[in-house]
């Protein structure tokens, strides 16, 4: 069962030629938790042709970044009658507590109505990797406990391996517009059935070998090293790289004798997240949004 079930959480993919975030969505109630646009970026932004002001906003402004015109005003929760508004300054934050105890707080602020709770880009968040981990399992729980809805933007080059596998356990749809990747997995799936099982189990792994690995060139085996508490052996996860490069997430350094080394400064970090997103619809973990 997909981890996600009585949840309402869409993850969609950040970059050039992607709508923005909360595109079509206008739920009267809004919790926005900016890790990477100011807030007033991110309130001109409900002016847009298909989007609309929400009737109450709150907003966490979680990062230097996002404090915009809004600087001078000292750490904490400001509101805003006449612009049904009220936004949490924090103090760049680097663990996930401050940050759900703020969309807490603006949950109750934002009355008895179910509200939606955008994320600007996930992979922004000023905060190691066990943290963000922490962020999003923490808020998804805070908002599936009031019934309300989480839409996720990430940026695919900046995201890691464990953050995507966990955002893809934990969403219901994906938003997907170059179907490119989908393809190039499906047809992964017909001519190599067996590499498709292994990269569609390991991949995430994979990208945490590769993030955690200290060469440019390695064997399987020097990747599978530099996993801690590893699922795979080195040669599924070898099988596993072996399929990664076939999709071009990485390269092969083809200039030796012996097992395959691996060319990892020819590692994507984009591509590898659109890979596993390709990965979770073509297997059916999540759904494409419509």
């Amino acid at each position: 069962m997909n981890a996600a079930a009585g949840r309402d959480v869409t993850l969609r993919l950040l970059g050039p030629g992607e709508p923005p975030v909360r595109a079509g969505i206008n739920p009267q109630q809004v919790v926005s938790v900016l890790f990477e646009t100011d807030i007033d970026t991110w309130r001109r932004g409900w002016l847009g042709p298909t989007d609309r002001t929400p009737a109450q906003e709150g907003i966490v402004m979680a990062s230097d970044t996002t404090r915009s015109v809004s600087a001078a005003s000292p750490a904490g929760t400001h509101v805003i009658p006449r612009e049904r508004l009220a936004y949490t300054l924090l103090d760049g934050p680097q663990a996930a507590a401050p940050v759900i105890e703020a969309v807490r707080d603006l949950l109750v602020r934002t009355g008895t109505v179910a509200s939606t709770v955008f994320v600007d880009d996930l992979a922004a968040a000023d905060m190691d990797r066990s943290e963000r981990l922490t962020l999003l399992i923490d808020l998804l729980t805070l908002v599936s406990d009031s019934g309300g809805a989480v839409v996720i933007g990430c940026s695919p080059e900046r995201a890691g391996g464990a953050l995507v596998d966990q955002l893809l356990q934990k969403a219901n749809r994906v938003r997907v517009t170059d179907y490119r990747w989908v393809e190039r997995v499906e047809r992964l799936r017909r001519s190599d059935p067996t590499t498709y099982g292994y990269v569609r189990q390991h991949w995430a792994e994979a990208a945490q070998g590769i993030e955690a690995c200290g060469r440019n060139y390695p064997q399987a085996k020097q990747v599978h090293d530099s996993l801690v508490d590893p699922r795979t052996n080195s040669r599924t996860l070898g099988m596993t790289l072996s399929g990664l490069a076939s999709l071009s997430v990485l390269g092969t350094w083809n200039d030796t004798v012996g097992p395959t080394r691996y060319d990892l400064t020819a590692y994507d970090p984009a591509a590898l997240t659109h890979t596993g997103v390709a990965f979770s619809l073509v297997s059916g973990q999540v759904h494409a949004e419509r």
